[in-house]
């Protein structure tokens, strides 16, 4: 399964597959609106270097401005169906940059080079917060070359979650948040662990938790912040212990093999 991901740090890897550099909701600055970087040295300019980019969910900090405009010019993205509609900006720095920019919704499958790319459906809020109409679904997607990888942005659990997935050898599962308490539509590692057992791929990478906390909240439930990669490695053991575990460090990069 020779495939490597990267955690740069909240939902933004890098999936190496079949000679195709893919990089999830870039997210490369120390600070932005209430939340500060409090763990983990800013990425490399390695992060920046990717064939495509994968864009969740329409919120600012999966879908950040100012960290697109940080890639290669004539970068392709992928983005939910509505989003050039729904974010101006996006328009504006795509035409800036010379991006490439595809919209795809659920069920909807895109080649880059050697991989193919598709869609899936996430249950979470997409909206460009903090106003404006749902213009665009939050979606997951799956990088199918050598290894399929799952990629699940901000999801919520959904009883059709496995069927609509369909088999993936690594899942990048969220399994915390950016503040104290987890809204509606997310994955807190005991229901990252029960997505887990449901998916069963081969290993899994814990992402989305330890590294932007917002500004003056230091010492509000700091086990929300600190925890949940542990917490998930542990429940990953109960639940689906086939499942081999990697919680990474950011910056770190792994290889994942079959089982444990």
């Amino acid at each position: 399964m020779p495939v490597e991901v990267t955690w740069w740090g909240h939902a933004t890897c890098t999936i190496e597959d079949s000679g195709v550099r893919i990089l999830t909701d870039p997210l490369l600055v120390r600070r932005f609106a209430h939340l500060r970087r409090r763990r983990g040295a800013l990425p490399s300019a390695e992060a920046t270097a990717a064939d495509v980019v994968l864009v969740s969910h329409l919120h600012s900090d999966h879908l950040h401005l100012p960290s697109l405009a940080r890639l290669a010019p004539g970068t392709r993205l992928i983005v939910p169906r509505g989003a050039l509609r729904a974010v101006r900006g996006l328009r504006r720095t795509a035409a800036a940059a010379g991006f490439a920019v595809t919209e795809v919704a659920a069920g909807e499958e895109v080649r880059v080079g050697a991989v193919a790319v598709r869609a899936v459906r996430a249950a979470h809020d997409g909206r460009r917060l903090p106003v404006g109409p749902h213009h665009a679904p939050a979606l997951g997607y799956v990088v199918s070359g050598e290894a399929a990888t799952y990629f699940a942005g901000d999801t919520g659990l959904f009883d059709a979650m496995a069927e609509e997935v369909g088999h993936v050898d690594v899942a990048l599962l969220p399994v915390g948040g950016w503040g104290p308490y987890l809204g509606h539509g997310h994955l807190d590692a005991g229901r990252a662990a029960e997505a887990l057992a449901a998916l069963a791929p081969r290993a899994a990478v814990p992402v989305h938790y330890g590294t932007y906390w917002p500004v003056g909240m230091d010492a509000v439930r700091p086990h929300e912040f600190y925890a949940p990669g542990d917490e998930f490695a542990r429940k990953a053991a109960r639940l689906a212990p086939g499942v081999a575990v990697h919680r990474l460090a950011h910056g770190e990069r792994v290889r994942p093999e079959a089982g444990r």
